[in-house]
C-alpha cells in the first residue's frame, strides 16, 4: 500500500492533460483551425467529440520529371518524321489485326463446315444445342467478315494519305 497515494495523482494528471486541449473549430471547405479569432472571423464551428488527426500531404519531387508526350494542340503541326513514324505503326497494327481476323475467319469456316459442323457432346442428345451452335457460329463469321472488311478499308485509307 505504498504506492495508494499515486492513483488519485496519476487520476489527477489524466484530467489535466484531457483540460489542457485545445479547442478545434471547422469552417467552410473542410478547412481547421485551432485559433479562436480566427474561427470567429470565418464563421467556423467548433468541434466536440472524437479524435481529429490531420495529415499532411507528400510533396512532388521535381528532381526526377517524367516527360509525357502529349497529342498537339489545334494548329500545332507535327513533324513530318513524327508523322511518318505514326502513320508506320499505324499500318503496322492495322496488318497485325488483319492477320489475326483472317486467321480467327479461317477457323470459323472450318469449323462451320458449310453449315454441318460437326456435332459435340451434349448436342448428339440435344438438337436444339447444335442448331443453337451453328446460328453462333454463322453469325461470328459475319462479324469477322465486317471486321475484316473494316480493316482493309482503314489500310486503304492510311495507304492514300
Amino acid at each position: 500500500m505504498r504506492f495508494a497515494f499515486l492513483i488519485p495523482l496519476f487520476a489527477a494528471v489524466l484530467a489535466a492533460s484531457s483540460h489542457a486541449q485545445t479547442v478545434v473549430y471547422r469552417c467552410a471547405g473542410n478547412l481547421y483551425t485551432t485559433d479562436a479569432a480566427e474561427a470567429r472571423s470565418k464563421n467556423c464551428k467548433t468541434m466536440d467529440g472524437g479524435n481529429i488527426t490531420v495529415v499532411q500531404g507528400t510533396r512532388v519531387n521535381s528532381s526526377n520529371t517524367v516527360k509525357v508526350a502529349t497529342a498537339p494542340q489545334a494548329g500545332q503541326s507535327v513533324s513530318p518524321d513524327d508523322q511518318r513514324a505514326r502513320d508506320s505503326d499505324a499500318r503496322t497494327i492495322l496488318e497485325s489485326e488483319l492477320k489475326k481476323a483472317e486467321t480467327r475467319q479461317a477457323e470459323l469456316v472450318k469449323e462451320y463446315n458449310n453449315g454441318e459442323p460437326e456435332k459435340l457432346g451434349p448436342e448428339h442428345r440435344n438438337h436444339q444445342k447444335w442448331v443453337e451452335r451453328v446460328a453462333e457460329l454463322k453469325a461470328n463469321i459475319a462479324r469477322t467478315e465486317n471486321d475484316i472488311a473494316g480493316i482493309k478499308r482503314e489500310l486503304a485509307r492510311a495507304a492514300s494519305k
